[in-house]
């Protein structure tokens, strides 16, 4: 940790180190190895031959562990026949800078340390922070920010010294996901490709390291959208990470809409009713879009879903009255029109934003007449409107076939690009009976979007680009413009899955199986969107989160997807849609959750699918 870039330990949006720098006898260890160990845990490996005798071979092995919640485990390891004292320094720095000059590289010059206890201390108007050591140092230095120790190795022996950093005050980190009430169901995954196993385990492990308690409400858990940039909640992507990890159990999704329904927004004015939102960058083409839409349309959503997965009567019936002003303040919004227009004054009229609303109308009216509520007809009629004027206003025709567009700006005109937010017209969303709720387009139209989606104009072979690649201003590292965010892939290949075109979703979901391998399953954020080629490997993005919440859910969905689990848990029934060309050969699923008990499910090479554990009395659906 040089201090250079974005290293560095973090705590509440602030960097408390940002440099630790090991000298060994004078020297620094000549680095072999650094991996990711877990989700909270980095491991660091380095050697170093202290003696000129000794040959080629190193006689001394340093162990560095991180882990998240500011602590550093430094392990000497000797190989040496001999006994060996050794002098240790380690050099530390801090700039206690937040993430947003971080993020931009303005943060400031590195501050003065002090001697503090066994060990140092950095201060500055804003905060303070405090490494402390253990065992002390035998000499600790504040000019030049070093801690020394004198180690006696036996042959063959270790010696380990422990830093832990932290805010003056601030009391010691414990990880939600490590806690026996974790909401996650503790899933695994087996078959022909051994990838499957890795990818839901370190997907499981992401999401488990993410879980966050609201404070004033310690029995709601939500996740935080990524490390080190997105600690916090952020709406829209808790809400969609919870829906794509249905198959871990309904806890989550509780969790989450219990938390976003204590900030919806009540009493008079346009905005009530709403999930509030921060603003975010929409691409080139379009200005920053208000994901606060996004959430308030995506809580009716995943209250739907969650309760067909199996969340029980009185916890739909809490949840429901926040669902209803979601609606109502959808249907006060589109009011006599057939679109649900842009928040912002003059904004366009977005093409996912109608596929959000559309399937959040479909699915809130299945709601509100399954639970005794009135509304839902207005919602069906309503969404009846949108489909055939979508399809006449969105669908632009070309010589490929056609494309839809990604918006129709305030006069009118399309914004013709193509990009992965069109996955969001596949992406229908779980009705009773294992159904899913017709789509925004018609059959002729989903076809033609599922060939664009499968070429390699968006497929990138590593996954879905965001944008194009003959798109102008395509970026293949643009958040928006290009780079492949694999919560979208994941929608794609369980929206083409549901749709019947299997080839389209089976080559995204190996393409992305691929890419997890070369990330070590520990999917980032986001990656650069550059064409696949032989031998290359996807180029990590140096500003993604990882982990992440949402990726680390898609890899949930991607691989349960294989199975097309759909259940419908008050009518006590799960329908299976396997993927019958089987792109991973055989493979298994134990310890799901469906109706809140364990489900087991094989797909086998030929497609055919077999419930191998499930609770009693759950009935398979035609």
């Amino acid at each position: 940790m040089t201090g250079r870039g974005l290293e560095g330990f973090y705590r509440g949006g602030r960097r408390v180190l940002s440099r630790c720098e090991i000298r060994v006898g004078g020297r620094e260890p000549l680095a072999v190895q650094a991996r990711m160990a877990s989700a909270d845990r980095a491991r660091f490996v380095g050697t170093l031959r202290t003696s000129p005798q000794a040959g080629p071979d190193p006689d001394l092995i340093v162990e560095r562990n991180r882990f998240a919640d500011g602590m550093e485990r430094i392990t000497l390891h000797s190989a040496a026949p001999r006994p060996m004292r050794l002098t240790v320094e380690v050099v530390l720095g801090t700039d206690l800078a937040d993430l947003g000059s971080i993020a931009s590289g303005t943060a400031g010059p590195e501050l003065p340390a002090s001697v503090h206890g066994s060990g140092l201390r950095w201060s500055c108007p804003t905060g303070n922070a405090s490494v402390t050591a253990e065992p002390p140092p035998s000499d600790a230095l504040a000019s030049a920010g070093l801690l020394r120790w004198e180690l006696d190795l036996p042959p063959g022996g270790s010696r380990s010294v422990e830093l832990r950093v932290r805010p003056d005050g601030a009391g010691p980190l414990r990880a939600v996901g490590r806690a026996a009430t974790s909401p996650l169901a503790a899933a695994c995954a087996e078959g022909d490709d051994p990838r499957v196993s890795a990818l839901l385990r370190t997907s499981i492990e992401d999401l488990q390291a993410l879980l966050l308690r609201d404070s004033a409400y310690p029995a709601d858990t939500h996740l935080a959208a990524g490390a080190p940039w997105r600690c916090g909640l952020a709406p829209a992507d808790a809400l969609v990470s919870a829906r794509m990890a249905l198959p871990l159990g309904t806890g989550l999704a509780a969790g989450t809409l219990r938390i976003l329904a204590r900030t919806q927004l009540t009493g008079p004015g346009p905005q009530s009713g709403m999930i509030p939102g921060p603003r975010r960058d929409a691409g080139p083409y379009l200005p920053p879009q208000c994901t606060g839409t996004e959430a308030t349309l995506l809580f009716p959503v995943l209250l739907a879903e969650a309760r067909r997965w199996g969340l029980g009567e009185q916890e739909t019936e809490e949840l429901l009255p926040a669902a209803e002003r979601c609606l109502t303040w959808l249907r006060t919004m589109v009011g006599d029109d057939a679109y649900l227009r842009d928040p912002h004054p003059g904004g366009p009229i977005r093409c996912e934003t109608q596929a959000h609303a559309h399937r959040a109308a479909l699915l809130g009216a299945d709601l509100l007449d399954a639970c005794g509520r009135t509304g839902g007809a207005a919602l069906r009629e309503w969404a009846q409107v949108l489909r055939p004027v979508f399809r006449e206003d969105f669908w632009l025709d070309d010589r490929g076939g056609g494309r839809p567009a990604a918006a129709r700006a305030p006069d009118g005109r399309p914004v013709p690009h193509l990009g992965a937010a069109a996955v969001h017209l596949l992406d229908t969303g779980l009705l009773g009976g294992g159904t899913v709720a017709p789509g925004l387009l018609d059959k002729v139209q989903t076809e033609k979007l599922a060939r664009l989606l499968g070429s390699p104009v968006m497929d990138s072979g590593w996954g879905l680009r965001g944008l194009g690649a003959k798109e102008p201003g395509f970026n293949p590292f643009g958040h928006r413009a290009g780079a492949v965010r694999i919560q979208e892939t994941a929608l794609a290949v369980a929206g083409l899955a549901a749709a019947g075109y299997e080839k389209e979703a089976s080559s995204l979901l190996r393409g992305a199986l691929e890419a997890a391998e070369t990330f070590a399953y520990r999917l980032p954020e986001m990656y650069a969107g550059e064409q696949r080629t032989e031998g290359s490997a996807p180029l990590p993005h140096p500003a993604a989160c990882r982990p992440a919440a949402t990726p680390a859910a898609a890899g949930v969905l991607l691989l349960t997807t294989l199975a097309g689990i759909r259940p419908d848990a008050p009518a006590g029934t799960v329908t299976l849609r396997p993927v019958r060309s089987a792109p991973l050969g055989e493979v298994g699923f134990t310890g799901l959750r469906v109706v809140g008990a364990p489900f087991s499910v094989r797909v086998s090479r030929l497609g055919l699918v077999m419930v191998e554990e499930a609770v009693d009395g759950l009935q398979l659906g035609a």
